[in-house]
């Protein structure tokens, strides 16, 4: 078994592409409407994996509350002072400034519609 994909649901698709284009240097693939769920999908690739990332706009969907569309999505990155301040420049919310855990730092970002994103500087 492999992950093929991970969906959140969005407020608005096109914002959403936008971050995840933008600022995460991801590729839409394709987007589409399915018309019978009154809904709208888009799927972003992530450069050098195979894994996905399926937007899903439910267009009569009003409630909706941060953090339950998804806990976090979780990237690696190589230069976390570097990033941090291209987020920042870029206006992207920082949800935890980068921190120490092992071997690790860890810092987490926001996307428009609240997901956390998780950003992992090995050692």
């Amino acid at each position: 078994m492999k992950l093929l994909h991970t969906s959140i649901n969005v407020k608005n698709m096109d914002e959403s592409i936008t971050f995840y284009t933008s600022n995460l240097g991801m590729r839409l693939r394709s987007r589409r409407e399915i018309k019978h769920n009154n809904a709208e999908i888009a799927f972003l690739e992530i450069e050098g994996t195979n894994h996905n990332i399926e937007l899903t706009w439910w267009k009569d969907k009003k409630d909706y509350s941060e953090g339950d569309q998804l806990d976090h999505i979780a990237f690696g990155v190589s230069d976390m002072d570097g990033t941090m301040q291209r987020f920042r420049e870029k206006g992207v919310e920082v949800a935890k400034e980068p921190y120490s855990m092992g071997d690790h730092r860890i810092a987490f970002i926001k996307d428009p519609n609240g997901i956390w994103i998780e950003l992992i500087e090995q050692k």
